[in-house]
């Protein structure tokens, strides 16, 4: 599952992902965060998959990769803060990271909320 909030006065995007993640489920919440245009154009993201089980392989990643650039139409930039905490989705990511490079999306990976939240901040 994939939960939203938006808030207003920090300007960040708060994304949850619990339980099973599928590949549907992220592509959705990708095209969700395209169509949204009460976001702003530059929009910072706090992405939190401590208590997450991604369910999807490596070979799904180009999919992310490929709506992600098309949301990146809609959008000036976007700052990514993911926070993980098992080995598994650590190497998703850090693979992911590698394949998404573009001057529109930077992300960095997190062990530590804390540490995410500072980190969008300073963008």
């Amino acid at each position: 599952m994939v939960k939203t909030s938006f808030d207003k006065q920090t300007g960040i995007l708060h994304s949850i992902f619990q339980g099973e993640v599928t590949i549907d489920k992220l592509v959705d919440y990708i095209r969700a965060t395209k169509n949204n245009t009460d976001y702003p154009r530059k929009l910072k993201i706090f992405t939190d998959s401590e208590h997450a089980e991604m369910n999807f392989s490596p070979a799904d990643l180009m999919r992310i990769v490929e709506e992600n650039y098309n949301s990146l139409e809609k959008y000036t930039f976007i700052h990514d803060a993911i926070v993980v905490d098992s080995p598994r989705v650590t190497a998703i990511t850090m693979l992911y990271q590698e394949l998404a490079k573009t001057n529109k999306y930077k992300f960095e990976v997190f062990s530590s909320r804390d540490a995410a939240l500072q980190w969008l901040v300073e963008q």
